[in-house]
């Protein structure tokens, strides 16, 4: 039997210890609610490998790639220093255990300050595997043993984790990027397991910290992004010595006796088989929400394949549960978009506030060698959504000043504008490909959400000379058919 309402052990538990999950427990004790946030990492299957709290961004997510990518960016500065007059030295190479170890140190730091943060705040932590009693009662697994507390509320914030494919030596012997960022050994000649952001973006980092990475795809390159960008940044990658097994499914791994994998493919059109082998394989065929081990059918509440459905207000169809992060179905799963909601969540269920997450034209960045940041409609979507005699298509592309000196490829340096074709032509979207686009995008992410037209971009000053500037130049339509590339870059 649930206890009756004012004998909980506390007011909210969140479930999960990550990015919305600490979000929402941190915000809701601001707001004077007794909080208990639980957190529990599972280790990989193939090494072992667990880490603490802080969920999947701190640890194995968005900032160990970004640490991975600046190592590789700054691989590559060092080789372009010489073009501009230094003095360096060919033997130049990466230590894989020093980055892996500089990375890590940096996460434990990030570990213990989260953990002094919860303290300071007056969150309990609870390092304990949840489950549901029922829709106020959670039994906690610890190492310790085992604990039941009750709640008037709950948020689930268990987020995702990797996917392993259903073909034999997958899990025996492929690894995921819960692993790579402290793989204790150099990762070699990588098989780089499907195209969605993470997995470029491993073959990315890889290839330029002086791997061999290949990336098999099965299907599409970046599905759910701009297709024509997706493509730009595939070839962009494939120019840099990365090849792409298209249309190829894995089959099978095996371990031969001198410790390299042997893979076994497909390609799905034609049905040719074959083999080939390599040091590692790195899985990155999507995630899976962890709901297997909430036994939310104790609470009542209802899953979508292995998410949580929700309406406008992060509620599930259990009146005192919610859900926020990666866990809920059919959101952006992305950091900010998961503190952001936990923290409006929080506000609305314990401080009197009533706004909502916008969802809608959210920014995002795939950090591939050359990065891709977009906001707003991609052209497929602005089509589809108001039909293409609607949709115009402003695009150019352009020369970042920092490759001119190297003699860099300036090929693939590309952005375009989304737009209404009529009217005051409102921004439907924005997508760059190029350096430094996450910084570029997010400016223009708020410009966007505020209404921006292409009046008003073709009349905003730039800054020169900038990348970000070429939003600025903007004034040749797909429609047109007239060469979208610069004759120069002052006039």
């Amino acid at each position: 039997m649930a206890p009756v309402p004012g004998s909980y052990d506390y007011d909210l538990i969140v479930i999960g210890g990550g990015s919305a999950g600490l979000a929402c427990a941190k915000e809701a004790v601001l707001n004077g609610a007794r909080v208990a946030c639980l957190d529990y990492v599972k280790p990989t299957p193939t090494l072992g490998t667990k880490w603490g709290v802080g969920g999947t961004c701190v640890n194995v997510g968005c900032i160990p790639k970004k640490l991975m990518h600046q190592a590789s960016l700054l691989g590559e500065a060092v080789h372009e220093a010489a073009s501009y007059g230094w003095n360096v030295d060919d033997k130049i190479k990466p230590d894989w255990g020093k980055l892996v170890q500089s990375v890590q140190n940096h996460i434990k730091s990030v570990n213990w300050v989260t953990r002094v943060d919860l303290r300071d705040k007056k969150v309990e932590y609870i390092n304990g595997l949840g489950s549901f009693v029922d829709s106020h009662t959670l039994l906690a697994k610890l190492k310790s043993g085992e604990r039941t507390i009750t709640a008037q509320t709950f948020v689930i914030a268990v987020g995702g984790r990797p996917r392993y494919p259903d073909i034999p030596g997958a899990v025996e012997y492929g690894i995921t990027s819960d692993d790579i960022f402290s793989l204790d050994h150099e990762p070699g000649k990588t098989l780089v397991v499907g195209a969605g952001y993470i997995g470029l973006e491993c073959a990315g980092f890889l290839k330029g910290l002086g791997y061999e990475p290949t990336v098999m795809v099965r299907s599409i390159v970046l599905r759910g992004f701009d297709q024509q960008m997706a493509e730009l940044v595939a070839s962009s990658m494939e120019e840099r010595g990365i090849p792409f097994l298209r249309k190829t499914v894995p089959l099978s791994v095996e371990k031969q006796e001198d410790g390299k994998l042997l893979v076994k493919f497909k390609n799905v059109e034609t049905g040719e088989e074959a083999e080939d082998t390599f040091d590692t394989v790195l899985w990155a065929i999507g995630r899976k929400g962890l709901v297997d081990d909430l036994n939310l059918p104790n609470a009542g509440v209802n899953t979508q394949k292995d998410k949580i459905p929700v309406d406008s207000q992060e509620a599930t169809n259990v009146a005192n549960i919610y859900a926020v992060g990666d866990i809920i179905y059919g959101k952006p799963e992305l950091t900010p978009v998961a503190i952001l909601a936990g923290r409006l969540l929080a506000r609305r269920l314990y401080g009197g506030a009533t706004q909502r997450m916008d969802y809608a034209d959210v920014a995002t960045t795939v950090f591939t060698p050359l990065e891709y940041a977009c906001v707003g409609l991609s052209e497929e979507d602005a089509v589809k959504q108001y039909g293409a005699d609607e949709v115009e298509v402003f695009h150019g592309y352009y020369k970042p000043t920092e490759f001119f000196i190297p003699q860099k490829s300036v090929r693939y340096c590309y952005l375009k504008a989304v737009a209404e074709r009529h009217g005051d032509q409102r921004v439907y979207g924005l997508h760059y490909i190029g350096p430094v686009a996450g910084e570029v995008i997010q400016g223009f992410a708020a410009a966007l959400k505020s209404g921006l037209t292409i009046n008003t971009l073709i009349n905003t000053v730039g800054i020169h000379p900038t990348t970000a500037e070429e939003f600025t130049r903007l004034n040749i339509t797909k429609r047109s058919g007239l060469d979208p590339t610069p004759a120069t870059c002052c006039s």
